[in-house]
Formats: C-alpha cells, structure tokens, sequence
C-alpha cells in the first residue's frame, strides 16, 4: 500500500479513492500534495477557509469547558467534491483535538479543485 501511495504522490495524481484504507501518516502526505497544487488566490481562499473553521471549533468546543492542554495536534481532512469533510485522521490526542475532529466531521470547508481532496489543520500554540 505505501508503494502504490509513494508512486501515486510522485506521478503527481495523488486522488485516493474514498473507500481506501488510509493511515494517517500516508493522509498526511496526500494532504500536503493536494494543498501544494493549490495556488494563487485559491490558496488564499483555503487559508480562509480552513481558519474560520479552525476558529469556530475552537469556540465551540471551549465554551463552558476551560481547556487546560495545550499540546500540538494534526488534523487530517477528506474533503468530497462540494468541499464537505468525509472522514478525519488525527495526531494528537488532547481534549480540543479530539473535539475539533468531531466538530469538523460534515462541516463544508471550501469547495477544491479536485475530489477527494485532502487538506490539514496543524495546530500548535507555541509558534
């Protein structure tokens, strides 16, 4: 699976059916392929995107529950054709991260170019 992977990554035709089985170390370079191919003002618009959902899950999931862990996580998001998240991997395992990953399922993201498409959240609250 990681060969096939490897050599879809470097063919440039990094679309992985919906079905298939993902760890998410091998989401995570898909990820980082497809928000490369993302340029110009349609990047600006994924950025956009991806902090206005960022940031509402984060107040969703702070209200009336104080965070006290504030340890870096990874969110990994497959996105369908209209921009709607299908499935998550994460790395990480504080109390926000594993709420954002539940606050995002379903949420439309941004409409890409391609489907699926995978797109990342990397939090961290010391850079």
């Amino acid at each position: 699976m990681q060969a096939l992977l490897l050599a879809l990554l470097t063919a440039g035709t990094q679309s992985v059916p919906a079905s298939a089985s993902l760890e998410y170390v091998d989401a995570k370079k898909i990820a980082d392929a497809d928000e490369a191919s993302v340029t110009g003002s349609a990047h600006a618009v994924m950025l956009a995107a991806q902090r206005k959902l960022l940031d509402a899950g984060v107040v969703a999931c702070s209200l009336g529950n104080p965070q006290s862990d504030f340890s870096a996580f990874t969110l990994v998001m497959q996105l369908d054709a209209e921009g709607r998240v299908q499935q998550t991997w994460r790395q990480g395992g504080s109390p926000l991260a594993i709420c954002l990953q539940r606050h995002v399922r379903d949420q439309i993201v941004f409409v890409p170019p391609k489907a699926p498409f995978l797109t990342v959240l990397e939090v961290s609250f010391t850079k």
